[in-house]
């Protein structure tokens, strides 16, 4: 199918664009009578939710037969009913009377019973997806709500990402609303290719696995593919989940990578409040690695994150934050931690080098967060008092080698040298 856009030339789409817009893509697809399934992103992405939950009920909600909305929480911690009605923009009568038709539900990852196997990619093909960096069968498990759906409809989001080069599109899939093995699988893939590699590219062995599991997945599958800045929205496409990801991952390539002339020998990254755990706010590394310099220091500023992650914190600090090749050196020590886990690690420790057991890692990389020094130490990351990092002190010195980047997280920051790598 044909892919449907609608781009704003100069500032921002209102709400009332987005209503138009949803109106204009249902005008000539087949929901009548159809039972339909929304996979949407929690509150650690940005995006107009609200605009896009009221929209697409108006529009959706009186043909469909059921309509429904699933948060593709990946392995984060489930919502609770508050923060659903928030991040949906409505009340709790308004869910109970206006919208009480449509559910709203949290993927459960964990719970066994709420995952249905839909195939499995065999060793062969893995080791061709990956071009040659695995070979292993993939059991592929979905959550079960699927099932119950003729048609499933991703709506998020698209930005550049550590794992699988994109956001967005089958991503809200795998791992959105995945089971385990597959989702430890491709995350591993990417932290062996590594964040610089693949954050910001399109055509990624992480992102064929996705598209290729998401082949296993029955009935259609459609997807509103958004290009925002916070809730602000400059572009939307609708079409299959590969093609209208396509076209806004050529978008958020020319609006969500900002290209510098040098590195820096120091960047202050300040994280949102949004990143309410290490596990997400690692972004601020992910975004920022490749313009710190050998030898220079990244600072994650976070002083309402408290915990390394809510859901993983215990095998975080069991195993600490390394660079790939310190795992790749002794991986029988390894060998129990999900390579989801080792893979995050990866990505917020950087590049580096491990030889017979020596690791050097390329840059420092120092939690200026509620987390508290000796846990820093012990989990392998620097730590400075929050209280005492001024931003000022970094503002408007990019000359001397010093950077701020305020809401980081988002915005993929490489050097103009790899601008056509």
């Amino acid at each position: 199918m044909a892919v449907l856009s609608k781009i704003a030339q100069d500032g921002f789409l209102t709400d009332d664009d987005l209503r138009g817009f949803v109106e204009q893509a249902f005008a000539n697809e087949d929901i009548d009578g159809k039972r339909m399934l929304c996979i949407i992103p929690d509150t650690t992405r940005s995006m107009p939710m609200p605009a896009m939950f009221r929209a697409i009920c108006k529009v959706a909600g009186p043909r469909a037969k059921k309509l429904d909305y699933l948060v593709a929480l990946g392995t984060h911690p489930a919502m609770s009913d508050d923060a659903l009605n928030r991040h949906v923009g409505i009340t709790p009568e308004e869910r109970a009377g206006k919208y009480g038709a449509f559910g709203i539900f949290n993927h459960e990852w964990q719970n066994k019973d709420a995952l249905t196997l839909v195939g499995t990619i065999p060793e062969d093909e893995i080791e061709a997806l990956s071009r040659g960096k695995m070979r292993q069968n993939a059991e592929v498990a979905v959550n079960r709500r699927v099932l119950d759906y003729d048609l499933l409809c991703v709506v998020g989001p698209v930005f550049p990402h550590e794992v699988v080069g994109f956001s967005g599109g089958n991503k809200y899939f795998f791992p959105g609303i995945a089971g385990e093995e597959i989702l430890n699988l491709f995350h591993w893939l990417g932290a062996l290719i590594t964040n610089p590699v693949i954050n910001g590219s399109k055509d990624t062995p992480v992102r064929d696995v996705i598209n290729r599991a998401a082949s296993l997945i029955p009935g259609e599958r459609r997807a509103f593919c958004l290009n925002v800045t916070g809730k602000q929205t400059k572009g939307i496409f609708y079409g299959s989940c590969e093609d209208a990801w396509s076209e806004a991952a050529d978008l958020s390539k020319q609006t969500h990578i900002v290209y510098k002339p040098r590195p820096f020998k120091s960047v202050l990254a300040v994280a949102p409040a949004m990143y309410d755990d290490l596990w997400v706010a690692g972004k601020c590394m992910y975004k920022l690695e490749p313009v710190v310099a050998d030898g220079g220091e990244l600072i994650i500023l976070a002083p309402h994150v408290n915990e390394i992650s809510y859901t993983h914190g215990h095998l975080i600090r069991e195993i600490g934050y390394h660079t790939r090749d310190y795992f790749l050196c002794q991986m029988e020590k390894f060998a129990h931690i999900p390579g989801g886990i080792l893979a995050h690690s990866t990505h917020v420790r950087g590049i580096g080098t491990c030889i017979d057991g020596d690791e050097q890692c390329r840059v420092k990389v120092t939690l200026a967060t509620g987390i508290a020094q000796d846990v820093c130490e012990a989990i392998n990351l620097g730590y400075r008092n929050p209280a005492a990092v001024d931003p000022e002190q970094w503002r408007g010195r990019e000359d001397e080698g010093l950077l701020l980047v305020p809401n980081a997280g988002e915005i993929l920051y490489k050097l103009e040298a790899d601008r056509h790598a």
